[in-house]
């Protein structure tokens, strides 16, 4: 995908994972992951983390992809990874 195909709120490919763009560069798209997500929590108990694959009607209705801020981890993609990126539908 070139950056001027991607927009605020629009969904897109790259790789297996499907991505919800939140904000766009001069030369960088920055997205969160909406399927698959991990989550990971941390028991003060214990002191173990635990880590769980979730769906995305679990983490839509755990409230994972309202923001920002964004619960989940933003990740960013830079020219060239753009370049793999597919438009979603």
């Amino acid at each position: 995908m070139e950056l001027s195909q991607f927009a605020i709120g629009k969904e897109f490919r790259c790789g297996d994972n499907t991505y919800r763009c939140t904000d766009i560069g001069t030369r960088v798209v920055i997205a969160i992951r909406v399927d698959p997500i991990e989550r990971t929590s941390f028991d003060t108990e214990t002191g173990m983390t635990a880590t769980e694959i979730a769906s995305r009607a679990q983490a839509e209705a755990d409230g994972w992809l309202d923001g920002p801020p964004y619960i989940v981890a933003e990740f960013v993609f830079d020219e060239d990874e753009q370049e793999a990126c597919e438009a979603n539908g």
